[in-house]
């Protein structure tokens, strides 16, 4: 056998050996290929809502306005309009979720993480009955 056929011989095993590892790098259920930025560098952003939903019916046009920050260090902010706020979030159940607790102690709320890339951050959280659905993109 030739040397170039050997070669492409030994990138395909080692190519088709590794699919399944990387795979498995996949923390999100939306999540596309591997990252190069931690989790916490890729929540640190100023995101704005791009789609929102309650319950699958789309609200986003009552919330274009609202803008969330996340930091690296663990701070967190929100505006939207004329409400705002802050607090600390830290990432929980082997990353899977954002916890998100208010300044003043007496809010959180969990955020369930459905993709986490760069430029969009899409999550999820139940209010009593209700499943809202926040499609996040860099702002």
């Amino acid at each position: 056998m030739k040397t170039k056929t050997k070669i492409s011989i030994i990138l395909l095993i080692v190519t088709v050996v590794a699919m399944p590892f990387i795979q498995g790098c996949k923390k999100y259920s939306d999540e596309t290929g591997i990252n190069l930025r931690s989790r916490s560098e890729r929540v640190a952003n100023t995101w704005r809502v791009e789609n929102y939903k309650i319950n699958g019916d789309d609200y986003t046009s009552l919330v274009s306005s609202y803008t969330e920050a996340f930091s690296k260090s663990g701070s967190y902010s929100y505006n939207w309009s004329f409400q705002n706020g802050s607090g600390t979030w830290a990432f929980q159940n082997n990353d899977k979720e954002i916890k998100l607790n208010g300044s003043d102690d007496q809010s959180s709320r969990t955020l369930i993480i459905l993709k986490l890339e760069e430029k969009a951050f899409w999550y999820y959280y139940i209010d009593g009955n209700d499943k809202h659905e926040l499609h996040l993109t860099s702002n």
